[in-house]
């Protein structure tokens, strides 16, 4: 079997690749990024010599590429997790959010449909459902539940999502989609809320926290996500969504004091600043179906994962130190230097 894992230089694309090529060692593994911020080739330099894995550098956006790589390879599968991810630089420039995640996944339908790929796996997030009150915890997403977006980067996520499905039923496109809760875990880009913590709490920098920190996340640790795709790829039924959450949830407050408990630096380093613009709220995801249909659960608690997570950052600061680029700088200095707040 040969699989296309596009945007397998970021956080859960990298991951992902070492769990297939681990979990399935006679697999041909191809790898697509375009290598933009948050892509990072030093990530897979640990396959980069197996044999049975390949890099491209390439946009999903661009349909010459894409349709020479399809002709050229013959792909079974193809999982997409090429994305922009962020949710305050889709506040700062939707177009690209757009353009990436929407018309770039088009182009990926129209090559997996032309060439007659086994499986598209669309990777999406629990963000496209919204939000959920804080003073119901009883209330959880499920697959039914309706798609009702915040920021321009869960729309252009949705606006995926449909174009799948609309794939799936117009062209007999055989396809599959994950939402997952948010992840963490080794190689993750510093502008996400545990590696932004790490880094800084490490050199005794200020802390950012939006608003009073009461947002709350369910947390899914990313080797627990990347095995849960492999099953719907192999298993899941063609045109369903499945939903991937890991019975993890805190505060963002509670996740740094976890952080800061863990590298035995002082809660003081702590700085709440002004909220984002329609910041959800809660995240909370039901996994009953894929656990019912696919016999998953997640096997990482948050409290083991965390642990685990904060002594990787440790031990491969020079990772975390090359990858912290003048772009990821002026994106600090953007969004959370000069914002009014308080201690």
């Amino acid at each position: 079997m040969k699989v296309l894992v596009t945007g397998g230089a970021g956080f859960i694309g990298s991951n992902f690749v070492f769990h297939m090529l681990k979990a399935h060692p006679d697999y041909d593994i191809v790898c697509l990024d375009a290598l933009t911020y948050a892509g990072n080739l030093s990530t897979l330099a640990p396959v980069m010599k197996e044999g049975n894995f390949s890099f491209v550098k390439g946009d999903i956006t661009d349909r010459a590429l894409i349709m020479d790589l399809f002709a050229k390879e013959k792909f079974d599968y193809v999982v997409n997790f090429a994305a922009e991810s962020h949710v305050d630089r889709s506040i700062e420039d939707p177009g690209v959010f757009l353009r990436t995640n929407i018309l770039g996944t088009q182009v990926l339908l129209d090559a997996s449909r032309v060439y007659g790929v086994k499986r598209f796996h669309q990777v999406s997030t629990d963000e496209v459902y919204g939000d959920l009150p804080l003073d119901r915890p009883d209330l959880f997403f499920t697959e039914e539940t309706p798609i009702k977006t915040s920021s321009p980067y869960s729309a252009s996520k949705a606006s995926a999502d449909l174009l799948v499905e609309a794939y799936h039923r117009t062209f007999k496109v055989p396809v599959t989609i994950s939402r997952c809760s948010n992840n963490y875990g080794p190689y993750q880009f510093p502008e996400k809320l545990i590696p932004l913590i790490i880094s800084r709490a490490l050199k005794n920098e200020t802390l950012p926290v939006y608003g009073k920190g009461e947002n709350v996340r369910d947390w899914l640790h990313v080797d627990d996500h990347c095995a849960a795709i492999d099953l719907i790829l192999h298993q899941g039924k063609e045109g369903e969504v499945y939903n991937i959450g890991g019975h993890n949830e805190k505060t963002n407050l509670e996740v740094v004091k976890t952080i800061l408990k863990e590298l035995g630096k002082p809660e003081s380093l702590i700085t709440f600043v002004k909220d984002r613009a329609g910041h959800d709220m809660r995240y909370a995801i039901d996994p009953s179906k894929t656990r019912r249909e696919l016999n998953w659960e997640p096997t990482i608690l948050f409290n083991e994962g965390i642990k685990e997570t904060v002594k990787w950052y440790l031990e491969h600061n020079e990772w975390l130190e090359e990858i912290i680029s003048g772009d990821y700088r002026e994106y600090y200095q953007k969004f959370y230097e000069g914002k009014d707040g308080e201690a």
